[in-house]
């Protein structure tokens, strides 16, 4: 973010407008050159229609002082005479069971604010502070890639990191830098004979059928089906599923995102009963292989807590950690208290564990849509 001066008014914009200023945000986040997909506004209405959290987005607009846009944004970042100089996209989350919050953005791992210059980055932020003491929230969360520094912004959480691999330009080559197991494990896979299948919403019943079976047996609440079903509707030539089945039955499953540049594994999953067939390694390879055909220079495995299994998961294929620091503007309890990792839901996790698949599909995303 630049230091220099630029004349600007912050705004609130709420449903029904969201909708409406969809495209100009969008170019703003294309004018800003970010590779991640998270970054994209249109998650809040991916949000909104699957898992009802009510959207925000604070737009700081004014007269900047960059050189001239590309004449392809100059129409659809204008507001008037003025231009988007700053944007934070939030979801307002609420539930009877866990309370209220604030949160840039739910089920993604990169988001918060995103300006051209530090005094627009520092008016969001008090903004946003403002709108969660009128929603009366217990916090707002903000997922940054890098502190921001701001008063209100007193907790952070650095504990995970986000994985990510430099691509090589061919296939070819990022195999040849695996390490002679991984290469064996995904042989193993294919002389098995599973088969890869990519698709859309043709592939949907089969890649949640996988989803449900494995967050049971993490213990975690699923997301409703509807979640994926609007990805794939919101971002439909971005936006696709992976399948690998033995035989007919589907036991691996992903869901990849491609952004500018950088692919991004949002949910994946295996069935454990299979694990002796390497799915996961096939289906991996095959992921990190459909990147490089997209001509993506980074993929992102998602955030790991360091030294943990998925940590070491994603490093034998050659990710690197990236820093990762998630902000709250903490306004009751700690922010600790919805962590998985907190001790506070050791027994739901076991109960949820022993739940048959079919009632935690039930159950799960009345759940899940109240956990920030």
């Amino acid at each position: 973010m630049s230091n220099r001066r630029v004349e600007f008014t912050v705004r609130l914009i709420e449903e029904p407008q969201v909708a409406a200023r969809l495209p100009a945000w969008t170019a703003y986040v294309q004018s800003r050159d970010q590779r991640s997909p998270s970054r994209w506004p249109g998650w809040l209405r991916v949000l909104e229609r699957s898992m009802g959290h009510r959207p925000y987005c604070l737009e700081a607009v004014g007269q900047s002082s960059a050189p001239a846009l590309p004449s392809r944004m100059q129409g659809r970042l204008a507001v008037g005479s003025e231009q988007i100089v700053g944007l934070l996209p939030l979801a307002y989350v609420r539930s009877l069971l866990f309370g209220r919050f604030l949160v840039g953005l739910p089920y993604l791992n990169v988001g918060g604010v995103l300006a051209d210059t530090d005094q627009a980055a520092q008016a969001l932020v008090e903004e946003a502070a403002q709108l969660a003491d009128r929603l009366d929230v217990r916090y707002m969360e903000l997922r940054h890639e890098s502190p921001l520094e701001h008063p209100r912004l007193s907790e952070r959480l650095t504990s995970k990191v986000h994985m990510r691999l430099a691509l090589p330009s061919t296939s070819d080559q990022l195999w040849k830098n695996f390490d002679p197991k991984v290469r064996n494990q995904v042989r193993k896979a294919e002389r098995l004979e599973l088969t890869v299948h990519w698709g859309s919403l043709d592939l949907l019943a089969d890649f949640y059928r996988v989803f449900s079976h494995n967050m049971r047996d993490l213990g975690t609440p699923v997301f409703p089906r509807s979640l994926f079903r609007a990805i794939l509707e919101e971002f439909p030539s971005a936006a696709e599923l992976c399948v690998v089945r033995m035989g007919r039955k589907a036991v691996a499953g992903a869901l990849l995102v491609h952004g500018q540049g950088m692919t991004e594994v949002p949910s994946a999953s295996s069935l454990r009963k299979y694990n002796y067939t390497c799915a996961n390694m096939l289906m991996y390879w095959h992921l990190l292989s459909r990147a490089i055909e997209r001509g993506q220079h980074c993929f992102d495995f998602g955030r790991s807590t360091i030294d943990s299994p998925t940590y070491r998961f994603k490093k034998q294929w050659g990710a690197q950690p990236a820093e990762a620091v998630w902000q709250y503007y903490l306004r009751r309890g700690t922010i600790h208290e919805m962590r998985p990792e907190s001790g506070r839901f050791r027994l739901a996790i076991r109960l949820w564990r022993r739940l048959p698949v079919w009632l935690t599909r039930l159950l799960g995303p009345w759940i899940v849509r109240g956990i920030p």
